[in-house]
């Protein structure tokens, strides 16, 4: 009999590989029967078959842009920052134009010319400000690229100032934001939220200000962060949604450009403190957090390896699991860095490690046109 059913689970496995490879959209039941029962190997040979149906060939993407926090003052005190501090705290900041100036001038000769701009829920700073600010970076560097906010700050701006998202979007685009990150996703969970970042915009909010995003031809990307309060089934509930936004987009625009899913840093957070939440995903479960995106995204062409958080030899393996972009060099960040995340590299070192991988490296922009 345990035969029979051992059969039965790989039957049940090869027609959920079949579907996948085929492109369909695979229900929660089904990632989560691959996310627990099938073996690692198996999962990356389908991921790195459908990453082959999107990328044919050898190459791996990587980029140079450097990631600027605007400010470090936010309302949100989310349980796994360590960054934000409150409005009159003493180490509170806005970075000044002469500070982008510096760091600008640095990414250029450094070879890149995208700027992640993330700032924090400030309640003292409305959309004037930001518009102020982007039009002020592209009058001084018109071919720098800014991958600006997130959609708690596009809700949070909204919020204040009385107006929709579409407008709140149009307005930045026009001042000078190129494209909308992913950011302030975690887990799209109303439950998860409430625990981690009660103050943040809620699931629906954070998809409808990326529906509008997509809309208005706004480039995007998704994130998630795991390995803390969520179930194995809200990490799929997650990529189910963000592959629904996905579907919506109006024909002829790209929506969300890639997927970047990264674990938990937990030293010195709240979330730890408090909840005893350690940072506790293993290499193994990273890899096939990697693979189950690929498979349950196939309508999102590009998926990142976070070797920020989990290292270059991690990374490197998640390359033949789906993946088939090793983001950025990162001269700059503050954020996940000061939780624990302590990789870093340059443009050689991302380089050769997806060399060391097998793979061809090719610099990209950050609409993954390679250079």
């Amino acid at each position: 009999m345990h035969g029979g059913h051992k059969e039965n689970r790989l039957t049940e496995r090869q027609n959920i590989y079949s579907k996948a490879l085929n492109q369909d959209f695979l229900d929660i039941p089904e990632a989560l029967t691959l996310y627990i029962d099938a073996p690692l190997g198996e999962l990356m040979i389908v991921a790195d078959r459908l990453r082959q149906i999107h990328h044919p060939g050898n190459q791996v993407t990587w980029l140079i842009d450097r990631n600027v926090n605007i400010t470090n003052v936010c309302g949100c005190a989310c349980k796994f920052c360590n960054f934000y501090r409150p409005v009159n705290h003493p180490e509170a900041y806005i970075t000044s134009m002469e500070q982008y100036r510096e760091k600008i001038e640095e990414l250029f000769r450094l070879g890149g010319n995208r700027l992640l701009l993330q700032g924090g829920q400030h309640p003292g700073l409305g959309i004037a400000f930001y518009e102020e600010l982007f039009s002020g970076l592209k009058k001084m560097y018109p071919d720098l690229k800014l991958h600006a906010l997130g959609p708690p700050e596009i809700v949070h701006i909204s919020r204040m100032e009385n107006l929709n998202y579409e407008q709140v979007l149009s307005r930045l685009r026009k001042a000078g934001m190129d494209s909308l990150p992913g950011a302030g996703a975690e887990i799209l969970s109303d439950r998860v939220r409430k625990i981690v970042s009660p103050a943040k915009c809620s699931a629906t909010a954070w998809q409808d200000v990326m529906r509008t995003a997509h809309k208005l031809d706004i480039l995007t990307s998704a994130t998630m962060m795991f390995g803390h309060m969520e179930t194995l089934e809200e990490r799929m509930e997650h990529l189910a949604a963000i592959r629904q936004v996905q579907s919506e987009k109006p024909p002829g625009t790209i929506g969300f450009i890639s997927f970047i899913p990264w674990p938990f840093q937990g030293e010195g957070t709240r979330l730890k403190a408090k909840q005893g939440v350690q940072s506790k995903v293993s290499i193994e479960e990273y890899i096939r957090m990697i693979a189950i995106s690929r498979i349950m995204l196939p309508n999102i062409p590009n998926i990142q390896a976070s070797w920020l958080t989990v290292g270059i030899p991690t990374a490197q393996l998640c390359l033949h699991a789906g993946a088939n972009d090793m983001g950025s060099i990162m001269i700059e960040e503050n954020v996940v860095s000061v939780a624990g995340a302590h990789h870093r590299t340059d443009a050689a070192g991302i380089q050769q490690a997806i060399k060391d991988a097998g793979f061809e490296p090719v610099q990209r922009d950050q609409q993954f046109r390679h250079l």
